[in-house]
Protein backbone atom coordinates (compact mmCIF):
# COMPACT_ATOMS: atom_id res chain seq x y z
CA UNK A 1 0.00 0.00 0.00
CA UNK A 2 1.31 3.47 -0.87
CA UNK A 3 2.02 5.64 2.12
CA UNK A 4 3.07 9.27 2.24
CA UNK A 5 6.37 10.30 3.80
CA UNK A 6 4.39 11.70 6.75
CA UNK A 7 2.66 8.36 7.32
CA UNK A 8 5.95 6.46 7.03
CA UNK A 9 7.50 8.64 9.73
CA UNK A 10 4.54 8.00 12.03
CA UNK A 11 4.95 4.25 11.55
CA UNK A 12 8.73 4.43 12.06
CA UNK A 13 8.13 6.16 15.40
CA UNK A 14 5.77 3.36 16.46
CA UNK A 15 2.45 5.19 16.14
CA UNK A 16 -0.75 4.25 14.36
CA UNK A 17 -0.90 6.32 11.13
CA UNK A 18 -4.68 6.60 11.58
CA UNK A 19 -3.95 9.19 14.29
CA UNK A 20 -2.53 11.63 11.74
CA UNK A 21 -5.17 13.82 10.03
CA UNK A 22 -4.88 14.34 6.26
CA UNK A 23 -2.34 16.89 5.15
CA UNK A 24 -0.44 16.82 8.47
CA UNK A 25 3.07 15.75 9.44
CA UNK A 26 4.23 14.53 12.84
CA UNK A 27 6.70 16.53 14.92
CA UNK A 28 8.16 15.72 18.32
CA UNK A 29 8.76 19.43 18.91
CA UNK A 30 6.13 21.95 19.95
CA UNK A 31 6.37 24.76 17.38
CA UNK A 32 5.57 28.30 18.49
CA UNK A 33 3.09 30.26 16.39
CA UNK A 34 1.16 33.37 17.33
CA UNK A 35 0.22 36.85 16.18
CA UNK A 36 1.65 39.87 17.98
CA UNK A 37 3.87 40.09 21.03
CA UNK A 38 4.09 37.54 23.83
CA UNK A 39 2.45 39.03 26.94
CA UNK A 40 4.47 39.32 30.15
CA UNK A 41 3.06 38.55 33.60
CA UNK A 42 5.64 39.52 36.23
CA UNK A 43 2.91 39.66 38.88
CA UNK A 44 -0.25 37.52 38.78
CA UNK A 45 -1.80 39.27 41.78
CA UNK A 46 -3.83 41.50 39.45
CA UNK A 47 -4.62 38.80 36.88
CA UNK A 48 -8.28 37.78 36.57
CA UNK A 49 -10.43 35.46 34.47
CA UNK A 50 -14.02 36.45 33.63
CA UNK A 51 -16.99 34.27 32.66
CA UNK A 52 -19.81 36.43 31.34
CA UNK A 53 -22.62 36.73 28.81
CA UNK A 54 -25.44 34.19 28.86
CA UNK A 55 -24.88 33.11 32.46
CA UNK A 56 -26.89 33.46 35.65
CA UNK A 57 -23.85 34.62 37.60
CA UNK A 58 -21.03 36.55 35.97
CA UNK A 59 -17.82 35.65 37.74
CA UNK A 60 -14.31 37.04 37.91
CA UNK A 61 -11.69 34.80 39.43
CA UNK A 62 -8.23 35.73 40.64
CA UNK A 63 -5.29 33.48 39.81
CA UNK A 64 -5.43 32.11 43.35
CA UNK A 65 -9.16 31.40 43.14
CA UNK A 66 -8.81 29.66 39.80
CA UNK A 67 -6.11 27.38 41.17
CA UNK A 68 -8.25 26.48 44.18
CA UNK A 69 -10.74 24.76 41.86
CA UNK A 70 -10.49 20.98 41.30
CA UNK A 71 -7.89 20.10 38.70
CA UNK A 72 -7.66 17.44 36.05
CA UNK A 73 -5.21 16.33 33.38
CA UNK A 74 -5.23 14.42 30.12
CA UNK A 75 -3.06 13.38 27.19
CA UNK A 76 -4.14 14.22 23.64
CA UNK A 77 -2.93 14.85 20.11
CA UNK A 78 -2.82 18.42 18.85
CA UNK A 79 -2.96 19.61 15.25
CA UNK A 80 -1.98 23.00 13.84
CA UNK A 81 -3.46 24.51 10.70
CA UNK A 82 0.13 25.02 9.48
CA UNK A 83 0.21 21.23 9.09
CA UNK A 84 2.18 19.97 12.08
CA UNK A 85 0.74 17.48 14.56
CA UNK A 86 2.11 16.54 17.97
CA UNK A 87 1.03 13.29 19.60
CA UNK A 88 0.59 12.54 23.31
CA UNK A 89 0.70 16.10 24.61
CA UNK A 90 -0.13 16.22 28.32
CA UNK A 91 -2.19 19.09 29.71
CA UNK A 92 -3.21 19.95 33.26
CA UNK A 93 -5.62 22.57 34.48
CA UNK A 94 -9.25 23.23 35.33
CA UNK A 95 -12.14 21.76 33.38
CA UNK A 96 -14.88 24.08 32.19
CA UNK A 97 -17.44 22.18 34.29
CA UNK A 98 -15.91 23.67 37.44
CA UNK A 99 -16.50 27.21 36.17
CA UNK A 100 -19.94 26.29 34.88
CA UNK A 101 -20.96 25.35 38.42
CA UNK A 102 -20.17 28.90 39.50
CA UNK A 103 -21.45 30.81 36.48
CA UNK A 104 -24.51 28.65 35.71
CA UNK A 105 -24.95 29.00 31.94
CA UNK A 106 -28.42 29.99 30.79
CA UNK A 107 -30.39 27.68 28.47
CA UNK A 108 -29.81 30.28 25.74
CA UNK A 109 -26.02 29.78 25.89
CA UNK A 110 -24.97 27.90 22.76
CA UNK A 111 -21.51 29.23 21.92
CA UNK A 112 -18.34 30.03 23.83
CA UNK A 113 -16.08 32.88 22.78
CA UNK A 114 -12.63 32.83 24.33
CA UNK A 115 -11.22 36.28 25.05
CA UNK A 116 -7.44 36.54 25.28
CA UNK A 117 -4.83 39.27 25.51
CA UNK A 118 -4.54 41.93 22.79
CA UNK A 119 -8.18 41.49 21.77
CA UNK A 120 -7.71 37.97 20.40
CA UNK A 121 -10.83 35.80 20.35
CA UNK A 122 -11.70 32.27 19.28
CA UNK A 123 -15.12 30.67 19.05
CA UNK A 124 -16.55 27.17 19.45
CA UNK A 125 -19.94 25.67 20.21
CA UNK A 126 -20.39 25.50 23.98
CA UNK A 127 -20.64 21.72 23.77
CA UNK A 128 -16.93 21.57 22.94
CA UNK A 129 -16.07 22.89 26.40
CA UNK A 130 -17.92 19.91 27.88
CA UNK A 131 -15.53 17.47 26.18
CA UNK A 132 -13.62 15.53 28.86
CA UNK A 133 -10.31 16.58 27.27
CA UNK A 134 -11.15 20.29 27.08
CA UNK A 135 -9.24 22.29 29.68
CA UNK A 136 -8.31 25.71 30.88
CA UNK A 137 -4.70 24.63 31.00
CA UNK A 138 -1.96 25.95 33.26
CA UNK A 139 0.56 23.18 32.54
CA UNK A 140 1.86 21.33 29.49
CA UNK A 141 3.93 18.16 29.66
CA UNK A 142 4.26 18.41 33.43
CA UNK A 143 5.55 21.97 33.54
CA UNK A 144 3.87 25.39 33.77
CA UNK A 145 3.11 26.67 30.30
CA UNK A 146 5.88 28.78 28.85
CA UNK A 147 5.03 32.36 27.85
CA UNK A 148 5.18 31.37 24.16
CA UNK A 149 2.63 28.61 24.71
CA UNK A 150 0.14 30.72 26.63
CA UNK A 151 1.34 31.21 30.21
CA UNK A 152 -0.38 31.56 32.56
CA UNK A 153 -3.57 30.09 31.04
CA UNK A 154 -4.67 28.79 27.68
CA UNK A 155 -7.81 27.12 26.47
CA UNK A 156 -7.39 23.60 25.08
CA UNK A 157 -10.09 22.47 22.65
CA UNK A 158 -9.63 18.85 21.49
CA UNK A 159 -10.45 17.77 17.98
CA UNK A 160 -9.98 21.20 16.41
CA UNK A 161 -7.06 22.92 14.76
CA UNK A 162 -5.01 24.42 17.54
CA UNK A 163 -5.82 28.07 16.82
CA UNK A 164 -9.13 27.40 18.58
CA UNK A 165 -7.12 26.78 21.78
CA UNK A 166 -6.59 30.44 22.65
CA UNK A 167 -3.39 31.38 24.46
CA UNK A 168 -3.23 33.95 27.28
CA UNK A 169 -6.89 33.41 28.15
CA UNK A 170 -8.62 36.16 30.14
CA UNK A 171 -12.32 35.46 29.68
CA UNK A 172 -15.01 33.17 28.34
CA UNK A 173 -18.15 34.74 26.96
CA UNK A 174 -21.24 32.60 26.51
CA UNK A 175 -23.50 33.66 23.69
CA UNK A 176 -26.76 32.63 22.05
CA UNK A 177 -25.21 33.36 18.66
CA UNK A 178 -21.88 32.48 17.12
CA UNK A 179 -19.24 35.21 16.88
CA UNK A 180 -16.33 34.47 14.54
CA UNK A 181 -12.98 34.88 16.25
CA UNK A 182 -9.75 36.62 15.24
CA UNK A 183 -8.52 34.05 12.72
CA UNK A 184 -12.00 33.31 11.41
CA UNK A 185 -12.35 36.97 10.48
CA UNK A 186 -9.15 36.57 8.45
CA UNK A 187 -10.62 33.72 6.44
CA UNK A 188 -9.96 30.64 8.55
CA UNK A 189 -12.71 28.02 8.65
CA UNK A 190 -15.24 28.47 11.43
CA UNK A 191 -15.37 24.76 12.31
CA UNK A 192 -11.63 23.92 12.10
CA UNK A 193 -11.97 20.13 11.92
CA UNK A 194 -8.53 18.72 11.03
CA UNK A 195 -10.00 15.43 9.81
CA UNK A 196 -11.98 17.34 7.20
CA UNK A 197 -9.09 19.75 6.50
CA UNK A 198 -11.28 22.70 7.38
CA UNK A 199 -8.46 25.20 7.20
CA UNK A 200 -9.93 28.13 5.33
CA UNK A 201 -13.37 29.42 4.35
CA UNK A 202 -16.77 28.23 5.52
Amino acid sequence: MFRSKAEKKVIELGYDPARLPPGQYLTEKWPVLHAGEVPSYPDLSTWTLRVFGEVENEIELSWEQLNELPRSSNVQDIHCVTRWSRFDTQFEGVHWSELAKLAQPKPTARFAIAHAEAGFTSNVPLSFLADPNALLATHGNGEPLTPEHGYPLRLVIPGKYFWKSAKWLRGIELSSTDKPGFWERYGYHNDADPWREERYGF
